[in-house]
This record gives C-alpha cells, structure tokens and sequence, in this order.
C-alpha cells in the first residue's frame, strides 16, 4: 500500500531525492506542481514523485511497496532514479514494456549565459518572422499546442501559465512555428520546453525562440534549466552557451502495453 505525501514529508523527501540533479524534483519539493507517494507518511523508505510525464524514484526498490509504485505511473512515463539497483528493478517489473535511453544534463550556471549573445541572436531573426512572448491569445493557437502538448500542461490551467509560467513563440504568416515556454518552474528558475514544426527546422528558429526566452529568465532572476532528450538537443544547448555535464539513464514505459 502506498500514499499521497503531504507537505509535512518534503523534507524527508529532499533528502531521499538528493542525489538526483533535477529541477523537475524542485518543482515539486518547493510545492509549485506535480504529486508525490511514499510507503509510510511519517518514516517513507520508498518514495515516487510524479511531474507531468517525469516520474523520479529513491529509497528501497526491492520492497512489495516499490513495485506498486512501479505501476503507479501516467500513461506514458519518463522514469529516472539513481541506482543500480533500481534500474534493475524497473527493468524486471517492466521488461518488454521499457526503452532504455540517454537524457543529457548541463551545468547550472548563469555565469555561462551571456546576454550579449542572446541579443545578437535575436538580431538574426529572418524577414517575415515575429517573435512575441506567450500571451492569452497565442496560448489558445492550435499552431501553439500543435507543436507540443507539454508547453503548458504541468500547469493548473491556461491562466495559472500566464500567471506563474513563461514562454515565447516564433510565428510566420500568422503561424506559430516554433516555441520555448516554462515546462516546469522552481523557485529560482524554469525547466525549458522547446519546440520547432518540422517544415521550419534547421532554419535557426530555435536558437532565436530559446535567446528570447533565456533573456526574459535573466531580467527576472530565474535561471533558465536545460535537459537535452537527444543529441540535437544538446547541440543547441551548446550553442546558447550552455556547458555539458553529463548523460544519465532514462526509462520510457508505455503503460498501455
């Protein structure tokens, strides 16, 4: 048996989760979005948090509460934890059902970040193209959601995104054709969301969209996270200025299998 955490348990949650670099897990532990379970609401020895489609595990993963959570998941998950040990675990609960991959990380320093060459790269944006922050109408444009469902949906609503979130979106001849939007918040800072329709890629577009973005970050004290999904993404990262770190493990389970 497993149960939602409540706030009195974050603490004792941060420490479980400690050795995972996330702001995605911020997100939740600093009570701005997503959900949490553990095994016991005072002394938890396992522990699940679930943003969106990233769910994050810690303690012991070879418990009958482990693998319930194991199944506690949305309908498409991002699995990421921080041991051996539950890596084998998921993969032996799963098996067909799991895709190994690797995600990439950056470094978390604003020093690396120079505005100048944020600005320079919105000086490069093509005739023709409009670059405009995120707002009531463009948040509503089926060209906007088209591109991806997750530039707002860890948020409560519409209105909570314009309220708490960020985001910038590229348009041509009325289209937005790329975007860069807030797909997690923490105290400090964002989760970048990134997006490109496939007509208009290798164009630059993006570099552009995510300089407006990073550059709005700066002016308001929020430092701009990025996580690369492929190698394209940590192309990109690199080119805005971003420093490697590493590659972590990431697990897709299709929970409809």
């Amino acid at each position: 048996m497993f149960y939602e955490a409540n706030d009195d348990i974050r603490e004792h949650l941060a420490l479980m989760f400690k050795n995972i670099d996330s702001t995605i897990i911020l997100s939740y532990l600093q009570g701005h979005m997503g959900t949490a379970y553990v095994d016991d609401l005072e002394n938890p020895t396992v522990a699940q948090i679930v943003v969106g489609i990233f769910v994050f595990y810690a303690g012991d993963p070879n418990t009958k509460e482990a693998e319930e959570l194991l199944f506690n998941l949305p309908e498409f998950a991002l699995v990421i934890v921080d041991s051996d040990d539950w890596k084998y675990r998921i993969e032996a609960v799963h098996e067909s059902r799991v895709e190994k991959f690797k995600r990439y990380r950056f470094e978390k320093n604003p020093e690396h970040l120079k505005r100048i060459h944020f600005e320079n790269n919105l000086s490069s944006l093509p005739e023709g193209y409009e670059i405009k922050k995120v707002d009531k109408e463009i948040v509503k444009e089926a060209s906007f959601n088209e591109l991806s469902e997750d530039f707002v949906s860890q948020f409560d609503s519409v209105d909570d995104f314009l309220e708490r979130g960020v985001g910038y979106a590229l348009l041509h001849e009325g289209k937005v054709v790329c975007a860069a939007t807030s797909f997690s918040i923490y105290d400090n800072g964002i989760e970048i969301e990134i997006a490109t329709h496939p007509e208009y890629r290798r164009k630059g577009l993006a570099t552009i969209t995510a300089s407006a973005l990073i550059i709005d970050c700066l002016d308001s004290g929020r430092y701009p996270s990025w996580d690369g999904a492929n190698t394209e993404s940590v192309e990109l990262a690199k080119k805005l200025g971003y420093i490697f770190k590493d590659s972590y493990d990431t697990y897709f389970i299709d929970n409809l299998k």
